[in-house]
């Protein structure tokens, strides 16, 4: 059996927008669900972040494939009704509206559970669903300085921004795999769940190793930049050419095989300065500017000839002209409403299968298709 046709005949309904409901809805629909996504008249304002897909926003294009869009008012009574007969028939509800918008009209996770046992309702907001911060709004940068994810990321004094959504991202994945957990339990016991997951908990929960570090052992990371703090050498150097590569030295055979193959100098090995990675990473410096040499006098594509002679891990510090032709890519090509788009395939492969997925739809396109069929 397909993939794509593991999670068919299940309906699942999303009063969603921005990237962490559509996230987990998109990866239902993607798995063979049928997902009807609740839009306002303007629309998921995630619509509007860019035009850069040919007048499409590159976050919509991605996360909203496969799926049905239905424009409700849900202030109104007789959309109210139409979203109530979804409900009903649902196998799944997920919402990340702002806190209690739901609730006020009637559509709160408790009373649908109490009338649809077995209805998996999910909902995903900033910081959850008890403690004092519960009612407040969150966004994603928002998040990644609250949770302390900024205070370990950038370099020196200054603080940076991880470049894509990484706490929607972790919700909209917290909330797939749970949705799915409670799928299977479903399929034993008969019974829906409530599903609560937040922003902030997501990330946090990705946030264990430095709180562990601090919390148990007073280690307080540093911003590393794109080093990493407390192995060395374990990071990003210049070549001649000015591309950079990125490169880990795990134990002490890799140390000894560097110097030797690629630093070309197999005394630095056993320099007392080097010869234990406590000590390199105490005279990061005076590696740094070792390596920087060694490095200096070849352009990126010899070094990784060395590296790989070495047998060391490394990277190239793509650019997004190299992530365009990276030979590892593997595209899939999705219909868009400005037309047919290719973009990079999701992480996994069922049966070394890159899937087709369904298109992503225009605002309201399937509003009166469905009100026809849930009786509006």
């Amino acid at each position: 059996m397909s993939s794509q046709t593991d999670l068919a005949g299940l309906l699942v309904v999303s009063v969603e927008q921005a990237v962490a409901a559509p996230y987990a809805a998109s990866r239902l629909a993607d798995a063979g669900a049928r997902v009807i996504k609740i839009e306002r008249d303007e629309g998921d304002f995630a619509r509007r972040y860019d035009r850069a897909v040919d007048g499409e926003s590159a976050y919509f294009v991605w996360l909203n494939r496969g799926k049905e869009s239905v424009v409700l008012d849900l202030k109104d009574a007789g959309d109210q009704a139409v979203l109530a007969a979804m409900v009903a028939k649902a196998d799944v509800f997920i919402q990340n509206l702002a806190p209690g918008a739901l609730k006020r009209i009637g559509f709160d996770m408790e009373t649908l559970r109490r009338r649809h046992p077995r209805l998996i309702t999910c909902s995903i907001s900033g910081y959850g669903e008890e403690g004092p911060w519960q009612h407040l709004k969150a966004y994603d940068l928002l998040v990644q300085a609250e949770s302390g994810l900024s205070e370990i990321t950038g370099e020196g004094d200054s603080r940076a921004r991880v470049g894509v959504s990484v706490c929607d991202i972790a919700a909209g994945m917290t909330a797939y795999q749970a949705i799915l957990q409670a799928l299977i339990g479903r399929s034993i016991t008969g019974e829906g769940r409530h599903i609560a997951v937040s922003l902030y908990h997501a990330l946090a929960d990705w946030m264990n190793v430095p709180y562990l570090q601090y919390a148990y052992g007073g280690i307080y990371p540093p911003r590393s930049g794109l080093n990493h703090p407390t192995i060395a050498p374990y990071g990003a150097y210049p070549c001649a050419d000015g591309k950079a590569i990125l490169f880990s030295i795990q134990n002490e055979r890799e140390w000894v095989s560097l110097c030797e193959n690629v630093l070309a100098d197999a005394s630095v090995a056993t320099d007392p300065r080097f010869d234990a990675n406590v000590k390199r990473v105490a005279n990061r410096a005076d590696l740094d500017a070792i390596i920087l040499a060694a490095f200096a006098r070849h352009p990126r594509e010899a070094v990784v000839e060395m590296l790989e002679k070495a047998k060391v891990a490394y990277g190239r510090v793509s650019s997004l002209d190299d992530l365009k032709v990276h030979p590892q890519n593997r595209y899939m090509e999705v219909e868009t409403p400005a037309g047919r788009k290719r973009m990079l395939a999701p992480g996994a492969l069922h049966d070394g299968a890159i899937p087709q997925f369904g298109p992503v739809p225009a605002l309201g396109e399937h509003t009166a298709k469905v009100k026809a069929e849930f009786g509006g």
